[in-house]
């Protein structure tokens, strides 16, 4: 099978057809706009799945009621005072499966921290507020911040979306409420291309359905939200892609010739430096021809390292350090990509945003790339404008990208492409990009790693957009 081939292949393995591992644990992220219930919906899975300690359970009891909103909110005052809090991660397990919940601010300036969630997220569990919906009316509109996070995880490739409605037992009518919500979610599913694994009435403050199922409640004799969560697939790693390796770190030889602070297996046998990092794709195995980027140059993987700097063979989402058969120039930011045929780079074009050819192309398997058709969820309060230039983090490389133009965006009310001449903030669109230097970029939909970056403003150093390669 030809790379081509392979990666194809890879590509189409999204459906129900997959094989998905089960067993694994699963992190998953909650989203919600604020006061919808999602600190109380992630206490009562922890305090009904016994994941909370006793002298901590007892120090969020107040005459006799557990508050199970301070079991998550312990965060909020630092977050008041200005403190950066990206996500809170919590863990917690039952007799099925292991599970990591990644807590995101519901503010909707706090966006970019519920796309850095979802960005390595298994599933996702949409948070819904009954009480907020005209929900006696079966056309009823769903909150622009539902629609938001369920169209970034969609985005995003979150590969389980899971709507649990809250707060239905504070309504006089759950399960006309539960019926009417529930059509809502699924017309907007249906136009999005969501693909949704179940919808769930729940009761956060009550238990019901969270945990044990209600039976009956609200029209609804399915499982609980935690029985379906026990069910989903965690997202397959991108084993059987080509090789690309992103290096975080560079590991150089002692005076003596051995790579500094290595073991034995390093030191005696090659003494050249170790190139540390996680695997994005494919296998590194110790013969295989492979391609450095920016630049094309081609080596020999003479040696590969475990996490623990055992000679092995390492597969996607493992750590490993890798020695080549010649000393090239590699830093951080650079990336070892599998090689399909030698070949030598392009000349570097005359202007930093302009180019006539790709550099180094022919000869990867991932090739290397200075323009790019991107999907774009922006975060900053300064607009994305054509013409502007930011700073893109792809694997562990920063380069410089200039907006070239801004094609569309979305009405996240109608999902309808629109006209756009900017992107403001929370805004989601297509935009070309151009980068000041190639990078082995990839569609998301190929590749997470190799599909995603991020742009962050040059001046404010605030991350302003994440974006996906189309």
């Amino acid at each position: 099978m030809t790379t081509t081939e392979l990666i194809a292949a890879r590509a189409d393995q999204t459906g129900a057809e997959a094989t998905f591992d089960t067993q694994s644990a699963l992190r998953f992220i909650t989203c919600g706009s604020v006061d919808d219930g999602k600190s109380t919906l992630i206490g009562r899975l922890l305090v009904d799945s016994k994941a909370v300690l006793q002298d901590h359970l007892a120090g969020v009891t107040r005459s006799g009621e557990t508050d199970l909103a301070l079991l998550t909110d312990g965060l909020q005052a630092e977050r008041e005072q200005g403190i950066t809090i990206d996500v809170a991660y919590r863990y917690f397990s039952t007799e099925a499966r292991k599970f990591i919940i990644g807590d995101a601010p519901g503010h909707e300036q706090y966006t970019r921290n519920m796309v850095t969630a979802a960005s390595q997220a298994d599933a996702a569990v949409v948070l819904v507020d009954a009480t907020k919906l005209d929900w006696r009316n079966d056309q009823l509109a769903l909150l622009p911040q539902t629609r938001r996070h369920a169209l970034l995880a969609h985005l995003l490739r979150v590969p389980s979306i899971v709507f649990a409605v809250n707060k239905l037992d504070a309504v006089e009518d759950a399960e006309l409420a539960f019926a009417h919500i529930r059509g809502a979610l699924a017309r907007f599913a249906q136009a999005a291309g969501i693909q949704v694994r179940g919808t769930v009435p729940v009761s956060a403050l009550k238990g019901w359905n969270v945990v044990e199922p209600h039976p009956g409640w609200a029209g609804y004799d399915g499982d609980s939200l935690l029985q379906l969560l026990e069910r989903l697939p965690v997202t397959p790693r991108e084993v059987d892609l080509p090789l690309a390796f992103p290096v975080q770190w560079v590991e150089k030889p002692s005076a003596d010739g051995a790579a500094a602070s290595a073991g034995a297996a390093v030191s005696g046998e090659h003494g050249r430096r170790v190139f540390w990092g996680r695997v994005a794709a494919g296998q590194v195995l110790p013969g295989a021809t492979v391609q450095v980027q920016p630049g094309g140059r081609t080596a020999v993987v003479a040696q590969v390292l475990d996490h623990a700097r055992r000679p092995a063979n390492v597969a996607a989402g493992h750590s490993a350090g890798i020695v080549l058969d010649r000393e090239l120039d590699v830093s951080r930011g650079d990336w070892i990509v599998a090689t399909a045929a030698a070949g030598a780079p392009a000349p570097a074009a005359p202007d930093d945003f302009a180019f006539d050819d790709e550099t180094a192309g022919p000869t990867a398997a991932w090739p290397a790339t200075r323009t790019l058709s991107t999907t774009i969820a922006w975060l900053d309060d300064e607009p994305l404008l054509p013409g502007r230039v930011y700073w893109a983090l792809h694997g562990h490389r920063w380069v410089k990208a200039k907006v070239q133009r801004i094609v569309e965006r979305v009405d996240i009310h109608t999902l309808a492409a629109e006209a756009a001449t900017q992107l403001d903030a929370n805004a989601i669109g297509h935009v070309e990009l151009a980068l000041q230097e190639a990078i082995p970029a990839a569609p998301f939909t190929q590749s997470r790693t190799l599909g995603a970056l991020i742009l962050v403003d040059s001046a404010s150093q605030r991350t302003a957009g994440a974006v996906l390669v189309r």
